[in-house]
Parts: C-alpha cells; sequence; structure tokens
C-alpha cells in the first residue's frame, strides 16, 4: 500500500485546492492556513502523494509542544523526572482525502509522524493528539493513544517508546 504512496514535505508545487477530507475545519486548514503556519515556524506539514498520480492522499502536521508532568496519566508519569514541562510532539492536524478512504494512508501517515517525531534531533517524550470528534479519536485509540484528562477526552497521548515499537511490526 505505502509503496503505492510518496511522503514528502509540503511544497508550492502541490496542489491543495481539490483535497477534501469530509471535514470544513480540516480542508480549509489544510487549503488556506497551513503555509502561514510553515511560515512562521508554528509547524511542519507533510503530504502524502499517489506515485501514479501525484494527487495528494493526506497530510498531517507536526509542532513542538509540552505537557505539565501532572497533565500525563498516573500509570505513564511514573518513570518520568519530576521536572516541568514534559517535551512532546503534537500532531495538530491530520487529514485523508475522501478519495482515498479504506486505502491504509491514515496510518501510513500516522506512523511517518512516528518515524519523524522518533528521528528528530530535538527530543519528545510522546506524541499528542487532538482528536477533532469521536471516530478520530477511536482511530488514534487503536494505535495507543490515551486521553489526558476526562476534562478533555480528545487530548490525547502516546509515549514515543510506544510509537516507535508499533511501526517496527
Amino acid at each position: 500500500m505505502t509503496a503505492a504512496f510518496r511522503m514528502e514535505v509540503l511544497s508550492s508545487s502541490h496542489d491543495r485546492a481539490a483535497f477534501r477530507c469530509g471535514n470544513d475545519g480540516i480542508d480549509r486548514y489544510f487549503r488556506e492556513t497551513v503555509t502561514q503556519d510553515i511560515k512562521r515556524r508554528l509547524a511542519y506539514c507533510f503530504v502524502a502523494t499517489e506515485v501514479a498520480t501525484g494527487k495528494l492522499a493526506g497530510f498531517y502536521t507536526l509542532t513542538a509542544s509540552s505537557v505539565l508532568l501532572n497533565e500525563i496519566p498516573d500509570a505513564l508519569r511514573k518513570q518520568l523526572p519530576k521536572r516541568l514541562p514534559i517535551g512532546v510532539a503534537l500532531i495538530g492536524w491530520l487529514g485523508r482525502h475522501v478519495d482515498f478512504k479504506g486505502t491504509g494512508i491514515g496510518e501510513a501517515l500516522l506512523f511517518d509522524a512516528f518515524k519523524r517525531v522518533g528521528g528528530a534531533a530535538v527530543a519528545s517524550h510522546a506524541v499528542i493528539v487532538d482528536a477533532i470528534d469521536d471516530k478520530a479519536a477511536k482511530f488514534y485509540s487503536r494505535y495507543g493513544f490515551v486521553s489526558l484528562s476526562a476534562d478533555k477526552p480528545g487530548r490525547m497521548y502516546l509515549p514515543v517508546a510506544t510509537a516507535l515499537k508499533a511501526i517496527e511490526v
């Protein structure tokens, strides 16, 4: 499956105008705002393009972030230092074009993010996501993400060590 797609950094050669993932907010962000965030160094954006057609199949963004130690679930914070805050990588946006539903491109995008975070020159203890709805939360849960709090169930957490084990398979 992933051989049919190329993962790369978003560039001006990518045609974002026709991108549709089925969520207006995500579509609008990708078409209109992502390049501003890149220019301001607020995020990096990576895309999956179909090799045969060059069509954008999906995208995600990565941002450096942090969480307070008391925001991490008890079972996961036991071995962490008591200093604050804990460095994490935030997958701020992730979208898959509706034409590629069922191809596994969502998983491929997520695993590409895990690889980039795991190999980055800046350490991150965990990957954080803000699931936009219950469907997205279920998607992330399948890969081991857990909610950080009952107050914000969409804010989900996965240690990088766990993420890297998931992509070894």
